[in-house]
């Protein structure tokens, strides 16, 4: 048991949180069977080199979430099965796709299977949204939503703001002006785009116009359009917004950066039908990985955030009870189409 304890002395994390969240995960994943005796308060300070307050503080979070009980004379023992403690999770999503089924799978493995999650998809529709937190309001441990709506930013940041912020976790897009701390995972649009471009920069120089396929309807964030519009000012790009494509005629010389899928296919076949060589005589830049961008055209170059690795952290800070914001990762995949 003692072994694999690891207590990290730089983490932000308290070090009475690591060894209860250490102690509380294998529980709960049954690495540690019902009845079996915990170490000592002063044996596990001096095996770990920490102080009894920090051993008392883990043990006594543990005994208030009824995962282990103190016998007097005999020491603390871990609890039956069906004591333990259970996470309800109200899981809100903006939509279903590939990605964010990417997102839940992950979640759901790393929460582990002492969760509870109630699952549901709003469409980016705000009254939907609305109805569907407001008669589930108090019924969950934790809400964890992904929150892109068409408009109306301003009224679901207020219906945002009346959960209770010990059990909110946003996921995906940070929203300005909610108060109190809660936990956040999120994508930095604006300067993913700019990173991401900057880095294709040497590529791109080989198109006279650069262009960003932004619908006028669409749940996107228009932080994309402040990272494109800047990474062109700051590096010298001739750039444009497209707010639809099937108006869009496609001529050589230009690269296109598309958000969502349907634009990608209708850039597919406008090129085929224009006889335009994809990454010779145009250049496409697309939104989110999946594997047909991996083959489409030899190969789409993708911007896109490491989609596991969302639903990865929100489980975790379920687990740690952490606080605060977390950037996700995102990646630049360069391919044959630019």
């Amino acid at each position: 048991m003692m072994n694999v304890i690891e207590i990290q002395s730089n983490s932000r994390v308290p070090k009475y949180k690591q060894l209860f969240s250490h102690f509380r995960n294998r529980i709960n994943s049954r690495t540690f069977p019902g009845n079996e005796r915990l170490p000592s308060i002063n044996h596990l300070s001096a095996s770990l080199d920490v102080s009894r307050d920090t051993v008392e503080k883990a043990y006594r979070e543990l005994k208030r979430r009824n995962l282990i009980e103190a016998v007097p004379g005999k020491g603390y023992f871990i609890k039956l099965k069906e004591k333990q403690e259970e996470y309800k999770v109200f899981l809100l999503f903006n939509k279903l796709s590939a990605h964010k089924k990417t997102i839940y799978d992950s979640f759901v493995e790393t929460l582990g299977d002492n969760a509870q999650i109630d699952f549901h998809v709003y469409n980016n529709d705000f009254a939907t949204f609305q109805r569907l937190l407001n008669s589930h309001a108090g019924d969950y441990t934790h809400y964890v939503i992904i929150p892109h709506f068409y408009n109306r930013y301003e009224s679901a940041k207020s219906v945002i703001d009346q959960l209770p912020k010990d059990k909110l976790l946003l996921l995906d897009k940070r929203i300005a002006g909610i108060e109190g701390n809660y936990a956040c995972v999120y994508q930095d649009f604006e300067q993913n785009i700019y990173d991401a471009l900057c880095q294709s920069k040497e590529l791109l120089r080989k198109y006279d116009n650069l262009k960003l396929i932004f619908p006028s309807k669409t749940y996107q964030p228009k932080e994309i359009i402040k990272g494109f519009q800047r990474f062109c000012i700051d590096c010298n790009f001739r750039g444009r917004l497209v707010p639809d494509i099937q108006k869009e005629t496609l001529a050589a010389g230009e690269a296109y950066i598309t958000l969502m899928e349907d634009d990608l296919v209708e850039i597919v076949k406008k090129s085929k039908a224009s006889s335009l060589k994809v990454g010779r005589d145009i250049g496409i830049i697309s939104y989110n990985e999946n594997p047909l961008k991996e083959v489409l055209l030899d190969g789409i170059t993708v911007i896109s955030t490491d989609f596991q690795q969302l639903g990865r952290t929100a489980a975790e800070m379920i687990l740690n009870e952490r606080k605060g914001f977390v950037e996700n990762p995102f990646r630049l995949i360069r391919r044959n189409s630019l």
